[in-house]
This record gives structure tokens, sequence and C-alpha cells, in this order.
């Protein structure tokens, strides 16, 4: 899977939020690709929803 794809199931819009948050989309993009996916959710389960909300995948 895909950092873009990981993003699109946690229905989150991945050019939305690289334009608005550069720098934070590489680190977690960066860190996603080290870690399996389970772990990154773990890690960042407190920071999914807000990014969600802000950048919400639109159908």
């Amino acid at each position: 899977m895909s950092f873009d794809q990981y993003l699109i199931s946690k229905k989150i819009d991945s050019k939305k939020f690289h334009q608005a948050e550069s720098e934070r989309f590489e680190e977690w993009k960066e860190m996603f690709e080290q870690m399996h996916v389970e772990s990154f959710t773990a890690h960042k389960k407190f920071l999914i929803n807000p990014i969600r909300r802000k950048y919400l995948l639109e159908k």
C-alpha cells in the first residue's frame, strides 16, 4: 500500500494535505514507508482525525 492509498483509506485528500502542510506530509510519508501500516496508524492515531477534518476527501 502506498502512502496516497493509505490517505484515501482514511478519507484524507492527499493533494490538499500536501499543498497545505508539505513538511508534515513528507515527514509522515517517510515514516509510513519505514513502518507497518498498523504501526503507523497506532503512532498517529490522535493526529489522523484532525488532519481528516482539515483535508476531507470529497467523492
